[in-house]
């Protein structure tokens, strides 16, 4: 993903740095590093910023239709989502997108401080 967007937006950093892939057919690991700097950031909140739940949805879903080939795909629903520990710039993730059936992923983001968010993703059925 590129932190580059289209014009009319006023966000330009808003996907974090992927350091680290592992790929396999219905699993994919990345080793991720919130940026310091990310726009997300900007009054979320001051002087404590936290990087908001529906961008670690967001970020979940656009990597699994990415790298398990959904991109034609909408979302149906969220089932099961879970956040635990907040997630606060420059720190480093585990998200884990693991694909269940043709239409479902389970996503977890993890650190060293534990589990951060979980949840399934249902896509739209396939004809």
């Amino acid at each position: 993903m590129t932190n580059v967007v289209r014009t009319h937006n006023d966000l330009v950093k808003i996907w974090p740095e992927v350091l680290a892939d592992n790929i396999d057919e219905n699993q994919i690991a990345l080793q991720l590093l919130i940026p310091k700097d990310l726009d997300y950031f900007n009054g979320h909140f001051p002087g404590a910023p936290i990087l908001a739940g529906v961008v670690q949805l967001h970020w979940a879903v656009e990597y699994a239709k990415k790298y398990f080939s959904l991109t034609e795909l909408e979302v149906q629903n969220i089932e099961v989502m879970k956040f635990q520990v907040v997630i606060i710039p420059g720190q480093k993730l585990n998200l884990t997108l693991s694909r269940k059936t043709n239409n479902k992923v389970l996503f977890s983001y993890a650190s060293d401080k534990g589990q951060h968010a979980s949840g399934r993703i249902v896509f739209e059925e396939t004809a």
